[in-house]
Order: C-alpha cells, then sequence, then structure tokens
C-alpha cells in the first residue's frame, strides 16, 4: 500500500471539492485510506467513479463493436448485390448483342425477299410487255398489215426492256454487295 502524505490529501479533496475531479485506476488500488474518513470517503468515491467510466468505455466498446458487424455485414451484402448487378450488367450485354444479331439477321432477310419481289415482278413485266408486243407484231404480219412501225417498235421495245431488266438487276445486286459485310 502506498500512503499519502497529509498535505497531498488536502489538495486532492481540494481539487475534487472545486472541480470534481479525482484520480482514477489502478492507483486507487494502492492507496492507504485508512484513518482519515474523509479522505476514505473520497477514494471510495473516486473507486465508484473509475467503476462506472470503465463500464461506460466498455459499453461504448461493446456498441463500436457491434456497429463494426453490421458495417462488415453490410459491405458483404453491398459487395454481393454489386457482383449480382455486374453479372446482371454481363447478361443483359450479350441479350442485346443477340438481339442486334437476330435484328441484323432479320433485316437482311427481309431485304433479300423485297430484292427477290421486286426482281420478279420486273421479269413478269418484262416478259409480259415483250410477249404483248411479239404477239401484236405476229398477229399483224399475219393479218397483212404494214409491220414496219410495229418491227421498229418491237425492236426498240426490246432493247429498252433488256437494258431495263440489266439495269434493275444491276442496281439489286449492287445494293445487296453493298449491305454486305466486309
Amino acid at each position: 500500500m502506498v500512503e499519502v502524505r497529509e498535505e497531498t490529501k488536502l489538495t486532492l479533496l481540494e481539487i475534487y471539492k472545486e472541480t470534481g475531479i479525482g484520480l482514477e485506476g489502478n492507483i486507487l488500488k494502492l492507496i492507504d485510506s485508512e484513518g482519515d474518513d474523509e479522505f476514505s470517503l473520497y477514494i471510495k468515491d473516486c473507486i465508484d467513479k473509475d467503476k462506472e467510466k470503465r463500464r461506460k468505455r466498455l459499453e461504448i466498446t461493446k456498441q463500436v463493436q457491434d456497429q463494426n458487424k453490421e458495417l462488415l455485414k453490410a459491405k458483404e451484402e453491398i459487395e454481393r448485390v454489386n457482383e449480382e448487378l455486374r453479372l446482371s450488367l454481363v447478361e443483359v450485354q450479350k441479350a442485346k448483342e443477340n438481339v442486334e444479331n437476330d435484328l441484323d439477321v432479320l433485316q437482311k432477310k427481309t431485304q433479300y425477299e423485297l430484292i427477290n419481289t421486286i426482281v420478279k415482278v420486273a421479269l413478269f413485266v418484262i416478259i409480259g410487255v415483250g410477249v404483248t408486243t411479239t404477239i401484236l407484231y405476229m398477229v399483224s404480219m399475219f393479218t397483212g398489215k404494214d409491220t414496219q412501225i410495229i418491227g421498229s417498235t418491237w425492236s426498240n421495245m426490246f432493247g429498252i426492256l433488256l437494258t431495263n431488266a440489266f439495269s434493275i438487276v444491276g442496281t439489286i445486286m449492287g445494293v445487296k454487295y453493298a449491305n454486305k459485310d466486309k
């Protein structure tokens, strides 16, 4: 045990009365306060206050530890959700690419079908005009009519029809190959 001098006791008691500040910590266990009731009461009050402060610090430490545990759990949850979002983003990106590819294929198929339809109609018109003109030319030949105008018209008509047919086919082929991936 540590004995405290009388003047130190008086100084400690005076500081305690004026400011409410007393000794703290394990030193209180070592101080011999027997024989002086006022100093014994001072030491007892200091021990009680020290115990209360330690209890409060322990509660705060426990609260901080609990909050840290909650924060760690929240961090793990956020990381899990971020990972799910990243995976979802990757899946959405893949789905977008698939949809774009499907749309591209559908557009090319539609263009191809449209080109086929245009070519067929153009060929039917060309053949129809050619056949009609030929039939008129043949009828006028067999009926004995003058075929000079119809003959030159027939010849010009076939030239124009062939030129237009090649022009249509060339344009369609140009469009088809221009749209092709390089």
